[in-house]
């Protein structure tokens, strides 16, 4: 059976996307925390960037930050810290590459059945950040479908 991926702006400020995969939560959260599984499901192939360096100390208080590759050897970085850290359960991280501040993604993970439910929500600092991230199509939650299918294959891949 195939999980749908669904997206759904909650307010003014809050764009939540809701996926279940058919992967325990430990596995699911093993793959949002180590950089090596990470970098092999977060870009959507049918971008036209690359994930060169995913750096991850997930725990309250540790950084993360990723470089990406796009264009004619343009790189961009993405960064931030997080905020709270339930191994399995819980990741919420900063966004603070563009200096205002940024957004702050939840990500839950809840298993019934073997099957993880994955919550994430993106909090922007104002309704004009989230409008202008969903119109240049930015947003984490903007390649979700294609982003969280390439995870669902990556967890197929994994030892139950």
């Amino acid at each position: 059976m195939k999980n749908e991926t669904k997206m759904e702006r909650k307010s003014d400020r809050e764009l939540v996307v809701t996926r279940s995969f058919n992967a325990p939560a430990r596995l699911v959260y093993k793959a949002w925390t180590t950089p090596d599984l990470f970098k092999q499901w977060w870009v959507p192939k049918s971008f036209p960037i690359t994930l060169l360096s995913c750096e991850k100390d997930v725990r309250v208080g540790g950084k993360y930050k990723l470089v990406f590759a796009h264009g004619e050897g343009q790189t961009m970085a993405f960064f931030g810290k997080y905020l709270e850290v339930v191994p399995n359960a819980k990741i919420v991280w900063t966004n603070e590459e563009d200096g205002s501040g940024g957004n702050v993604t939840t990500v839950t993970f809840e298993e019934k059945d073997g099957k993880t439910l994955v919550v994430m929500s993106d909090l922007y600092a104002s309704k004009e950040a989230l409008d202008e991230s969903l119109e240049s199509g930015s947003s984490s939650s903007g390649a979700a479908t294609e982003t969280f299918q390439q995870l669902e294959d990556l967890l197929g891949t994994l030892n139950k």
